[in-house]
Order: structure tokens, then C-alpha cells, then sequence
């Protein structure tokens, strides 16, 4: 019986910083960001709340038009695989980085999450603003009838992802 593996992740967080979005020798877009995850916990001696933020790399190719709708501060949603790279430094030491190589990125907010932009609390503070679809739908999605509006003068036509 052949063994299984199973490589995925999902993240829920706020972007660390603007996503920025490159061209590969052959054309292909890839758009990189930070993704911030924390979680809280109750310390069991001091009885304080403690937290700690995870910063994860993220890794979005063929995707040419995102990286300006992922500002830093928006909460998304990501959801893709670990991958593991290794290189050679300029003093030829090897390096290993890992990063997450997503499918699919939505965006959960329109404003930022952290401090002064809006902090945990608004009941639609996970409603989807924008909604991503998997790249094998992506051709096939019916558009918006007319006049069909996000809220913010975006129509579906304007959403890339």
C-alpha cells in the first residue's frame, strides 16, 4: 500500500507589509508577502495573558494583478503548501528558507486590523470583501450581473483574484 502525505496550510492573519509583485525571465508574476498569526493564552503561574505573532513568508505566482489590494494592515486569508528552498549566502554558507506557496488569498477586511485599524471587535470583521476562487474555476466563473457592487466601487470585474 502506497503511503499518503499531506502538505497544506491555512492562514488567517494581517498583512505585515505591502505585497510586491516581480516578473520571472520567462514572465511569470510572483507577488511576495508577510502574513502575521497570533495567538493569545492565559499564562498558568502569573495568571497574565500572554501573545505571540508568527510571521509567515508567502509565495502567490501568476497572479500579476493582487499586490495592489494586499496592503499592510488587511486581514486575508491563505491557503496553499510549505515549501523549503536552500541557497548559497555570499559567504557560501547554505540557507534554508521556508514559505508558503498559496492557491488561493482572500481578502477578509478592507481596513487594517492592527493598531488604529479597527482591532478585534466589529461582528464583520471576517466578512469576505473580496473573494478569491481556485485557478481551475477562475475561467469558467460567470460574471456579476450589473450594477452587482462590493460596497466600495469595486465590481467583480475589478477583483483579479
Amino acid at each position: 500500500m502506497a503511503s499518503r502525505s499531506v502538505n497544506k496550510v491555512i492562514l488567517i492573519g494581517h498583512l505585515g507589509r505591502d505585497a510586491e509583485t516581480k516578473f520571472t525571465a520567462g514572465g511569470a508574476a510572483v507577488t511576495r508577502f508577510s502574513v502575521a498569526t497570533s495567538r493569545r493564552w492565559k499564562d498558568q503561574q502569573s495568571g497574565e495573558w500572554k501573545e505571540e505573532t508568527d510571521w509567515s513568508n508567502v509565495t502567490l505566482w501568476r497572479q500579476e494583478n493582487v499586490a495592489q489590494y494586499l496592503t499592510k494592515g488587511k486581514q486575508i486569508y491563505v491557503e496553499g503548501r510549505l515549501q523549503t528552498r536552500s541557497y548559497e549566502d555570499k559567504d557560501g554558507k547554505k540557507v534554508y528558507a521556508t514559505e508558503v506557496v498559496a492557491d488561493d488569498v482572500i481578502l477578509l477586511s478592507g481596513q487594517g486590523g492592527g493598531p488604529g485599524g479597527g482591532g478585534r471587535g466589529g461582528d464583520d470583521e471576517y466578512a469576505p470583501r473580496a473573494v478569491s476562487m481556485p485557478r481551475s474555476a477562475q475561467r469558467q466563473a460567470p460574471s456579476a450581473p450589473a450594477g452587482d457592487d462590493y460596497g466600495q466601487g469595486i465590481t467583480e470585474d475589478d477583483i483579479p483574484f
